[in-house]
């Protein structure tokens, strides 16, 4: 069972998401990260990054992986997810010997995930697993459907999140997703969930409800035995 934890608010949030995962470092200094993107954990990478500048060792051994990427859009355009992770965190702790991620225009995607997933068998499993809550209850790009794929894929986007705030003012729409799959994730020895917003409100309570369904790929994190769920009062 889910159980959140209701944070006063998006600042909050973050500050209590930030030390969850430095308090894992401190523990683990070797843990394999994988960080999904968005506005929501954007803060959360910043007041991590902020604290290993004061306590660089924090960071000295940590390796960083990609959830997932829009396919189409250059990689260095701001909507990308590659830069949601570099600006906050990448660039300011010089992380980027220690981090791989999806390229956003493949010249075969099949073969990029096949890259990715390889790369993940080698060096997994994940130890921390950061979330984010899609209003549809998209993880990554694990979209609602009769079945989920297990591991890195190519996805077909969603009405919900080809309408994703990240996208809005980008030239180039995306034409495809690139994303760990649902059992890349389960596989994490930890997942932190953050969820903030009024908008994710009816997301959240049909989490917390039920069923398990691949209709609601979110709803998955219930059989998974260490889950830390964050939200903040506009959310919850």
């Amino acid at each position: 069972m889910l159980t959140p934890t209701i944070l006063r608010d998006y600042e909050a949030l973050s500050h209590a998401a930030a030390l969850s995962l430095a308090a894992r470092l401190e523990s683990s200094p070797h843990a394999l990260l994988c960080l999904a993107t968005g506005s929501t954990p954007v803060r959360t990478y910043q007041i991590l990054a902020d604290h290993a500048r004061r306590a660089p060792t924090l960071v000295r051994f940590m390796n960083v992986v990609k959830l997932d990427e829009w396919g189409g859009i250059p990689i260095d355009r701001p909507a990308t997810c590659e830069s949601y992770l570099r600006k906050p965190l990448l660039d300011p702790l010089r992380l980027h010997s220690r981090y791989v991620g999806f390229t956003s225009q493949p010249q075969n995607p099949s073969r990029e995930c096949a890259r990715i997933q390889n790369w993940l068998a080698v060096h997994g499993p994940i130890d921390t697993c950061v979330l984010g809550l899609g209003i549809n209850g998209h993880l990554g790009f694990n979209e609602p459907a009769d079945a989920l794929q297990p591991h890195a894929h190519v996805a077909r986007l969603s009405p919900e999140s080809l309408a994703h705030p990240m996208i809005q003012d980008e030239p180039v729409k995306p034409t495809f997703g690139l994303t760990l799959g649902m059992a890349d994730i389960l596989h994490s020895r930890r997942i932190l969930l953050l969820v903030s917003g009024a908008a994710k409100k009816p997301a959240l309570q049909r989490l917390l409800e039920g069923p398990v369904s691949t209709h609601f790929p979110a709803s998955l994190l219930h059989l998974h035995p260490n889950v830390t769920l964050l939200t903040d009062t506009a959310a919850a």
